[in-house]
């Protein structure tokens, strides 16, 4: 059976919110019991994409709040926490249980709890004698954002930033990657599957994989261990491989501007946890939800917007046809008069009609929803010429270079000081040099529209050493290496080792290539240099890897790391479906970032190195 983490994780919270019993086939408890439930922020926004109020009240939850609202006491109910395991939360645990607000507390944390605060929690509760209150405690290894059948985040703010910092000491590095470990780890309980890891090497990938390999291990060792039931598999038929990559692996796919109706509607409209608030037609902001329950976002996502304006069309015309039908067979025989001898087909007809008003309802609402949402998208294509930044990034892309005045005349026409720089940087990288005379036209147009140049010459400084790596021998190249490493902090290394994809002018992402070859497994010299793990073999064999650890692959887990978007999920998506037979691939990132928020992290990082600088002092620019 295909792995589906959306499912997988919806069931553990369903036992989770049924007092860890186990659940029937409906998804509920055999015994109802009412109960209030707790969560911390980034809990409710675990909770958010999968549980609505109409599910929680089939669970028996009649109130819920977030741990830090002041509660008054609730008697002879149990309370469910769903929360982060922090010193914060903690407190706020013992206070509640010393408080006596509750009657019984069903504990859950959403990764594994520390010692030292398990041990702070007896110690609070025994103190305050309220330990009697705590009914269990449970490490869930939920922590992480699920918002389509194969796509989650981390929901890691600015790990790009982070993992790039060239002031970032060893420790500090150290303690993002075990983030990042536990996590992808949470994942992985959840579908309870272990991997083959493949990554690049070097890198916070290698870094990531290594750590997450020695964790898996270490894990196997406990005889009732969270995996215990995938059975000891040792082929590669039952197992998925797990891709990593970190983000430099290609930039541009985080930059560009994407005409596809999924990625448009997350960059232009802010798409966050599957939701999405638009102007209304009569004023004030409505809300509408994107997700599995949505048939036209489910089967047109991936469209281009024009297609996607086409298809509301000819969704709305067939509703009206459906419409006409049910009144030309309820509203009597052209008018003639009712003689009661089609009794039977008029009362058939009647029923049928009843029986499709629901289904007509909802299509309705459906095709209301997209009009509503392209109508605004609509205005803001227009208003800043969101398909000519589209069509003119690709073709640079693929042509690797664009006419000087052309190029101008994109930075000084319509769209945003966001739309601009991030246009820039795409020319930027899609030169295979970079050429001095336009880079400082670009500068001058950038600077005359009061854009931050930061981000635009951090992108040109990683250029001109990758450019200059380049064209180096491999004694000089090691020397330019350890000098960037002192100058710009150990991260670098990762941008300059890989820097071939960065120019990436194939209209298949380097990654979607990349993850293709990594899971046909076949020899590639793309892949050649990949690294590979496999947890459940012996160590000294892990990295040589036998026959079955080289693949072919049915299933893959892809991650990156330092931020994914919607266009790199949709490529993976259409790879899997394009393989006879299908395959399948979940896509995971970090954080899902809008290329706006993405250039907003290079703003910093350019800002941190001393570079660039403005009219703007702050990073944030108009998206």
């Amino acid at each position: 059976m295909a792995l589906n983490l959306r499912q997988r994780q919806t069931e553990c919270i369903a036992r989770m919110l049924n007092l860890n019993q186990p659940i029937n086939a409906s998804g509920t408890a055999n015994e109802e019991v009412y109960k209030i439930l707790i969560f911390d922020k980034f809990c409710q926004d675990i909770l958010s994409p999968l549980i609505h109020v109409k599910d929680l009240r089939k669970h028996g939850v009649t109130l819920y709040f977030l741990i830090d609202k002041n509660r008054k006491p609730v008697a002879d109910v149990p309370a469910v926490y769903f929360v982060k395991p922090t010193q914060h939360n903690i407190q706020r645990i013992i206070s509640d249980a010393s408080n006596s607000l509750y009657d019984y507390f069903h504990l859950n944390f959403s990764s594994s709890i520390p010692r030292p605060l398990l041990e702070d929690l007896a110690s609070g509760t025994l103190n305050s004698e309220s330990i009697d209150r705590i009914t269990k405690v449970h490490d869930q290894y939920l922590e992480f954002v699920t918002l389509e059948d194969n796509l989650f985040s981390l929901a890691d703010k600015s790990c790009y930033v982070q993992l790039n910092d060239p002031k970032a000491n060893d420790r500090e590095i150290e303690e993002i990657i075990e983030k990042l470990v536990s996590g992808l780890f949470c994942v992985l309980a959840t579908l309870v599957v272990v991997p083959i890891i493949r990554c690049p090497r070097g890198g916070p990938a290698e870094m990531v994989a290594s750590l997450l390999d020695q964790r898996l291990r270490d894990h196997l060792l406990v005889k009732n261990n969270l995996f215990s039931e995938s059975g000891n598999f040792s082929s590669s038929f039952q197992r998925p491989v797990l891709c990593l990559f970190d983000r430099n692996l290609e930039l541009s796919v985080a930059i560009q501007h994407d005409f596809r109706y999924r990625p448009l509607v997350h960059d232009v409209l802010g798409l966050r946890l599957n939701r999405l608030n638009v102007p209304g037609d009569k004023g004030g902001m409505k809300s509408y939800e994107l997700d599995r329950a949505d048939p036209f976002w489910v089967a047109n996502g991936s469209l281009e917007f024009p297609e996607v304006a086409v298809e509301i069309e000819t969704q709305l015309n067939k509703y009206k046809k459906d419409v006409d039908e049910v009144n030309r067979r309820t509203g009597g025989n052209d008018g003639a008069e009712f003689d009661g001898t089609d009794l039977i087909g008029n009362t058939k007809h009647l029923m049928n009609a009843v029986n499709s008003l629901p289904e007509l309802t909802e299509r309705k609402q459906v095709i209301d929803k997209h009009t509503n949402i392209a109508t605004v998208l609509l205005g803001e294509i227009k208003e800043r010429s969101l398909d000519s930044f589209a069509k003119k990034e690709y073709e640079m892309m693929v042509r690797g270079g664009i006419d000087r005045g052309e190029l101008l005349a994109v930075l000084k026409g319509k769209g945003t000081k966001m739309d601009k720089l991030r246009f820039a940087i795409m020319f930027l990288i899609s030169t295979e040099t970079i050429p001095q005379l336009e880079v400082e036209a670009v500068e001058s147009a950038l600077r005359e529209a009061e854009v931050d140049t930061s981000a635009f010459q951090y992108v040109k400084k990683i250029k001109s050493l990758n450019v200059s790596l380049a064209s180096a021998n491999s004694a000089s190249r090691s020397n330019m290496l350890d000098w960037a490493e002192k100058l710009y902090g150990q991260s670098i290394s990762a941008v300059t080792a890989g820097v071939k994809n960065l120019l990436s002018s194939d209209h298949q992402l380097a990654m979607a290539r990349t993850v293709e070859a990594l899971m046909e497994g076949k020899p590639n010299p793309e892949i050649e240099s990949y690294l590979m793990f496999d947890p459940r073999a012996p160590k000294s064999n892990s990295a040589s890897g036998g026959s079955h650890m080289k693949g072919p692959f049915k299933e893959a887990i892809v991650f990156m790391i330092g931020g994914g978007n919607y266009v790199e999920y949709g490529s993976l998506q259409d790879l899997a479906q394009r393989q006879q037979p299908a395959k399948h691939i979940i896509y995971g990132s970090t954080e899902i970032l809008t290329g706006g928020e993405f250039v907003d992290q290079l703003t910093i990082l350019g800002q941190k190195m001393g570079l660039g600088g403005s009219t703007s002092a702050a990073p944030a620019l108009a998206h």
